[in-house]
């Protein structure tokens, strides 16, 4: 059995999850979550727990069954508690501004500023302008988000200037005159 798909859900007290034929969906106090299960996988809710099983052992089946269990649990996570990254900005003159409810604005090094158009279920937030938090309660659109953002600089290996996740370490390069022999 899958060991991920096996660990039952526990269910918080501030969390409703409702089981419609093989639509999961999960209302919180940030908001609400629906996914539409595969039809070998069974989905069971008993009081608080919510427990994920297959119907058999084909390599098709194991696959979905951690994954239904990995993707009703990131739901419930996000209409509880809610996902964020956080992005860096390194570079002379690199901001970004939030102030604007429908976009994201962005100065990067180019000759002109970036407007990232704000998709519904996420929040911007930028506490220095240096720094740039993406928060929503889907998982998979926060990661995307923040990875699109990433993607209109990426960090360079030499100076590090760039877009990069506050986590991440940037490999450096030594420059040319590093390796220049005599």
């Amino acid at each position: 059995m899958s060991h991920i798909g096996k660990k039952e859900i526990l269910i918080p007290e501030k969390v409703s999850v409702t089981l419609d034929s093989n639509i999961v969906t999960v209302k919180g106090p940030l908001g609400e979550l629906s996914y539409n299960s595969v039809d070998g996988i069974t989905i069971a809710i008993n009081e608080n727990i919510i427990s994920v099983t297959r119907k058999n052992d084909e390599k098709k089946y194991k696959e979905l069954h951690g994954l239904t269990r990995s993707l009703i649990f990131n739901m419930i996570v996000g209409v509880s508690e809610g996902y964020k990254k956080e992005l860096n900005l390194v570079g002379v003159g690199y901001t970004a501004d939030a102030s604007n409810n429908n976009y994201l604005l962005l100065n990067l090094g180019y000759s002109h500023p970036i407007y990232f158009e704000k998709p519904d279920s996420i929040d911007f937030e930028t506490p220095k302008t240096t720094t740039i938090i993406v928060k929503g309660i889907n998982k998979q659109e926060v990661g995307e988000v923040a990875a699109k953002i990433r993607s209109l600089r990426k960090p360079e290996p030499f100076k590090g200037k760039g877009v990069k996740y506050s986590d991440e370490h940037i490999r450096r390069k030594a420059g040319k005159t590093v390796g220049v022999g005599a």
